[in-house]
């Protein structure tokens, strides 16, 4: 069996990074850890393509080669998705499906493709892989238990085209302990973590270290720290790993708010090498943390914990969300102020989405607020719902919010604000790579950039390497997300 596994093209979004991966020579930011894993899964005696369209066009010539196209996508790459899905059935070519949009809405593929293997695939695709071989495979695999993750294989990074990409991935854990009324993470993964075992992560480790990988490696975690216990005893024979290996990689993850309660996580995640975490912030309001049942976000002193987070030298990238029933035309202003005094520079700001499944979908399909317009982007200035609010002052209110909080002068006044409490573990590596990226920054944002945000770069320049020559490195970076950023709200 000849299996071509594809990767539909993701628009240019937050997390993309687009618009700054030709500072660093790369054409994408992440790899499909997904259908790597699945390549793990499947007989040896099949041939294996993998073709992330991403990086590059898929040609009619990959398509007359394979005998079936297995695809996976997330909600967002489902326009890219349906053009291959129609490429596909034009050739006549066997279509098998999986990962987050098709497990979102399986009723649109139904007659789109030829097999849905639905859930978590280390237990959906060796049923269709056994049918398969007998010749009696189902239309439709669904498992409704989520498995250990012992089953999980190292992934098949030998297919990847490595030095395209800006990370690599890897998940230590799925599942999340809380039950956020917008989130489909406990749909998808359950609300009881599962943690990898110290060595099985550790081979996965070892994979990418011989594969030459050097870098940033994302834990794609649901919640890094869900089961604490068992995240504290995976840590140090991870931090033993990174110190005899004289720290190849930068670790970063996902995490809930109270890692900022938890000193001894927070040093033990320092000493593994952990140098950013992405925390769900959501709104400044109590009002709309309850209504959202945000409950481990209530009550504290939200920006005193991401402060304790960047002192411990953990950079906090903050995901916010404007549009519950509770906020008034004044959030805008109060989110603004939020995320400008915690210094939290990377600040993913978006409208809220009501996503299949979700108890938020289900409360706003009994109130008949459902509408269309659900893309899997919370970016893009548009809701699949009947707001509390105007809908276009919302919308224009979030729009004032993203153009502000990425105009230079609002970002450079972050970046200061993070580099003052900022206390990095260790110096940050410096690769021949990075010079170059710097090199090209320095070319394309202090050269041939202008008005003010060319002011601005420079003055981070220099004001970095007089008073915070430790953290250069991260405040160059910065500057150039910021880039990235600007580009992305002016499309908002």
């Amino acid at each position: 069996m000849k299996a071509l596994l594809i990767y539909p093209d993701i628009p240019a979004t937050f997390w993309s990074f687009r618009h700054v991966l030709k500072f660093v020579s790369k054409k994408a930011a992440y790899p499909p850890l997904g259908l790597l894993t699945v390549a793990a899964m499947l007989p040896d005696e099949w041939e294996i393509r993998l073709i992330d369209m991403n990086i590059e066009n898929l040609r009619e010539r990959d398509l007359e080669w394979a005998d079936c196209v297995m695809i996976s996508a997330m909600l967002i790459q489902k326009r890219s998705t349906l053009d291959v899905l129609h490429r596909c059935r034009g050739l006549g070519i066997k279509l098998i499906a999986g990962g987050p949009l098709f497990n979102s809405t399986p009723e649109d593929f139904i007659g789109l493709v030829d097999h849905l293997i639905l859930n978590e695939a280390e237990l959906t695709l060796p049923a269709f892989l056994a049918d398969l071989k007998k010749g009696t495979p189902k239309k439709v695999y669904r498992s409704d238990d989520f498995p250990p993750l012992e089953l999980a294989p190292v992934p098949r990074w030998d297919l990847l085209k490595m030095n395209k990409y800006g990370a690599m991935l890897v998940q230590a854990s799925r599942g999340c302990p809380f039950d956020c009324e917008f989130c489909d993470v406990i749909i998808l993964n359950g609300r009881t973590p599962r943690v990898k075992a110290a060595d099985q992560l550790i081979r996965e480790l070892n994979a990418l270290y011989e594969l030459k990988w050097r870098g940033t490696v994302f834990f794609v975690d649901d919640n890094f720290i869900g089961n604490k216990r068992k995240t504290k005893a995976m840590l140090p024979a991870l931090a033993e790993w990174m110190r005899s290996h004289h720290y190849p990689f930068t670790f970063l993850t996902e995490a809930s708010i109270n890692l900022a309660d938890d000193d001894e996580l927070i040093d033990l995640m320092g000493e593994a090498g952990f140098s950013a975490v992405f925390v769900g912030l959501e709104t400044p309001d109590d009002s709309g943390l309850k209504e959202c049942s945000k409950h481990q976000n209530c009550g504290r002193d939200l920006t005193a914990a991401v402060q304790r987070l960047q002192a411990s030298g953990l950079q906090v990238h903050g995901g916010y969300i404007v549009g519950f029933d509770s906020d008034d035309e004044g959030i805008f202003t109060r989110q603004i102020k939020f995320i400008q005094d915690s210094g939290v520079v990377t600040a993913m700001v978006g409208l809220l989405q009501a996503l299949p499944g979700t108890r938020l979908w289900e409360r706003l399909k009994a109130e008949q607020r459902l509408s269309a317009g659900l893309t899997g982007e919370n970016t893009y200035g548009s809701v699949n719902f009947i707001p509390r609010m105007d809908r276009e002052k919302l919308i224009a209110g979030y729009r004032r919010m993203v153009r502000t909080i990425y105009s230079p002068r609002y970002f450079y006044q972050r970046v200061s604000r993070f580099l003052e409490r900022y206390q990095p573990r260790r110096p940050q590596k410096i690769r021949a790579a990075d010079i170059k990226a710097f090199a090209k920054t320095l070319f394309f944002l202090g050269v041939l950039g202008n008005g003010a945000s060319q002011w601005y770069y420079w003055k981070m320049l220099f004001k970095s390497l007089i008073f915070y020559r430790g953290s250069f490195a991260e405040a160059m970076t910065l500057m150039a997300y910021g880039y990235h950023f600007r580009k992305i709200a002016r499309k908002v």
